[in-house]
């Protein structure tokens, strides 16, 4: 029991709420940002191509081109960032990943050429391409808003911007579909913690 009780990854996935209003003017040190960032870029994904690209959002111009898109939230323009979390609908392009471990030993050849294969038929789906830039971008967002709470900060996973606009405003390639903005910075009023129901509400053992 105690090495639960004491466990900081429990702890820190506990402690972590939506906040909506953060402190404004606070500075994020870079080498914070670029831990937090570190952590997004280690999620796990399928077949190892990492189906993610970080937007940044940090500028007071860029903020201020960013409040309109997320229909005037205040968090964006008060949190110290806001990281734009975006799906690689190409990301079977990033099968290159697989010439290091080809290099370093790691596979023979005749096996990356095989799961290349499989990755590019897989590729010609569009549906799997998007559901998979979904479902591994999300991996990377859960680990944005962990390693952000772990370092001190708080964060708003962001549902509520227009799409379209952010595309054409920040010039994001086609390649790459917004799944989710993320603010990150100092709260200024602490988060409503959110009810969650029961373990014996959301687990079916076995079969339904």
């Amino acid at each position: 029991m105690s090495s639960i009780e004491n466990n900081e990854t429990l702890r820190v996935i506990s402690e972590r709420h939506a906040v909506k209003k953060y402190e404004s003017g606070f500075v994020m040190p870079e080498a914070d940002l670029n831990a937090i960032l570190t952590a997004a870029s280690e999620a796990p994904s399928s077949w190892n191509l990492q189906h993610w690209k970080f937007l940044v959002i940090e500028s007071e111009a860029d903020k201020a081109k960013l409040l309109p898109i997320a229909y005037g939230q205040s968090q964006i323009t008060d949190s110290s960032v806001t990281i734009a979390v975006l799906g690689d609908l190409e990301a079977n392009r990033n099968a290159v990943i697989y010439d290091q471990a080809v290099e370093a030993g790691a596979i023979p050849a005749e096996v990356r050429d095989a799961l290349v294969g499989q990755i590019n038929g897989a590729y010609q789906n569009p549906q799997i391409a998007r559901d998979e830039a979904i479902r591994n971008a999300s991996f990377a967002s859960q680990n944005i808003m962990l390693a952000a709470r772990s370092l001190g900060y708080d964060t708003c996973p962001m549902g509520g911007y227009n799409p379209q606009q952010l595309i054409e405003t920040f010039n994001i390639p086609a390649r790459y579909l917004p799944t989710l903005l993320i603010t990150v910075g100092k709260a200024a009023v602490p988060a409503r913690p959110s009810g969650r129901f029961p373990l014996s509400e959301v687990v079916v053992k076995g079969s339904f």
